[in-house]
């Protein structure tokens, strides 16, 4: 089984302790976040197929990823958008995401590594034109340090638009969901720059918007699992949404457990309220959260 660590939090930037102890107990709990109770899934050496992390901050597991590849193959989904502080105002900053990023790609290669330009949220803070300008600039930096760059735009849920709004009265600022002709047509220009740095651009979750020169992406990706452990990496197609092509894996983490406040973020209600619960987390714990 291919497990994620995690699409719910940043497990290696806030919770590597205790991915840690379970790594050596063998198992982890998890909450179910759809109802009650919570679930065992098995960490033991021969039951786990691949791993696969994703952070914005990398560097507190980076010396636990040599006993981690002796255990199974990983690759990690690294997201660096280089937004202003008035929507990212936690994440580390863009020089540090960098450095990081490419210091996992040396280390481990670039099939290891997948640059999330992720999510595209439009606003007079970060309009198309910005979006193009710091995008290039990412891209550029990042070259021949991953072969591909996914992207997708913001999905105004219910508690990440309620968050975007505070913040934009907060900051003074407006956003807005782009037209269809609008969101097209920055992704192909995103993907001439990704392909010009040696990047293929694929597109998380939205079918509506594939066109040539971007394709779906497969964010649990048992094919690029399969070239870094050298050997087939077998796990079924099962999306977690309509349009979604990721394998078969069972996710570790528990929402609400990351304080970087992206105030676009799906996973997180309330950063003061992430604050208080990751505060509570017990490292030695089964169950995160």
């Amino acid at each position: 089984m291919i497990v994620s660590a995690s699409y719910r939090t940043d497990i290696p930037a806030f919770h590597s302790r205790w991915f840690l102890s379970r790594l050596a107990a063998g198992f982890a709990r998890v909450r179910n976040p759809y109802g009650s109770g919570t679930y065992e899934v098995s960490l033991r050496l021969g039951e786990v197929t691949a791993f696969v992390f994703w952070t914005r901050h990398m560097q507190p597991l980076m010396a636990a990823l040599p006993e981690i590849a002796q255990r199974a193959p990983f690759m990690v989904q690294f997201t660096i958008t280089g937004y202003p502080r008035e929507l990212e105002p936690g994440v580390i900053d863009l020089a540090a995401a960098l450095a990081q990023f490419r210091d996992l790609s040396l280390r481990w290669g670039p099939h290891a590594t997948v640059w999330r330009y992720d999510p595209i949220l439009i606003s007079s803070l970060t309009p198309a034109e910005w979006h193009l300008q710091n995008f290039a600039r990412i891209a550029s930096a990042l070259a021949h340090r991953t072969n591909e760059a996914v992207v997708s735009f913001a999905d105004p849920y219910r508690k990440s638009k309620r968050n975007l709004d505070l913040s934009a009265r907060r900051h003074g600022f407006v956003w807005w969901d782009p037209e269809l002709q609008e969101k097209r047509a920055l992704l192909e220009a995103l993907a001439v720059i990704a392909r010009a740095e040696g990047m293929r651009a694929t597109l998380c979750t939205e079918p509506t918007l594939l066109q040539p020169g971007i394709e779906a992406a497969r964010c649990v990706d048992a094919g690029r699992l399969s070239e870094i452990a050298g050997r087939p990496v077998l796990a079924r197609e099962r999306g977690n949404r309509p349009g979604c092509l990721c394998a078969e894996s069972r996710d570790i983490g528990a929402y609400d457990t990351c304080t970087q406040g992206c105030v676009y973020c799906y996973a997180v209600a309330s950063r003061g309220a992430a604050r208080a619960r990751l505060k509570a987390i017990d490292p030695a714990a089964e169950v995160l959260g």
